[in-house]
């Protein structure tokens, strides 16, 4: 059974940092973008930050940049999102997300329709 299982999160200070895991297992990331998303307590879910297959696409929610950094180790089957300078209102559960990346994608997209798979939220608390 395919899954992503994200871990990493936790109690962090503002202007602390995380490092959030998604490992996959039962599928082969290398032919999938992932998505990182995050609900926040009352709030929609929002796209945080995506990266293309072979990590040669990234892109950024604007209130992240600069902040957050996705990377990918396709041999290990996982994707990182290193979160520095977190603020209170990063506070959310995080979710890793992959679809199936078309051929001739442009741009990776940060849109909760059409995942393939989710994994189960690792929760991230940014506070004094």
């Amino acid at each position: 059974q395919p899954q992503l299982v994200e871990s990493g999160g936790g109690l962090a200070q503002p202007g602390g940092s995380l490092r959030l895991s998604c490992a996959a297992s039962g599928i082969a990331l290398d032919y999938y973008t992932i998505v990182w998303f995050r609900r926040a307590p009352g709030k929609e879910r929002e796209g945080v930050s995506c990266i293309s297959k072979t990590g040669g696409n990234i892109n950024y929610v604007e209130s992240v940049k600069g902040r957050f950094a996705i990377s990918r180790d396709n041999a290990k089957n996982t994707v990182y999102l290193q979160m520095n300078s977190l603020k209170p209102e990063d506070t959310a559960v995080y979710y890793c997300a992959a679809y199936v990346e078309a051929w001739n994608q442009a741009m990776c997209v940060m849109n909760d329709k059409g995942m393939n798979y989710w994994g189960q939220g690792t929760q991230v608390t940014v506070s004094s």
